[in-house]
């Protein structure tokens, strides 16, 4: 499923961590920061980008820890 979002809406959400731009993961269905340090992926429900800090899901633990 992928995601779909206005590309207008695309272009101005950054990052509630850290404010960097986001790509998308159309086969995850996330956001995912494209800050190295930060790299959170933010999921998306029905189309909403859910952009909590406490939803996001770290990349870089699995990137670690394979």
């Amino acid at each position: 499923m992928a995601v779909n979002l206005d590309p207008d809406l695309l272009s101005i959400l950054v990052c509630p961590k850290c404010r960097s731009e986001f790509r998308v993961d159309d086969e995850a269905n996330e956001l995912i920061c494209t800050n190295g340090s930060c790299a959170l992926a933010y999921p998306v429900r029905d189309d909403i980008p859910v952009l909590l800090i406490d939803e996001a899901r770290d990349t870089k633990e699995v990137a670690e820890n394979p």
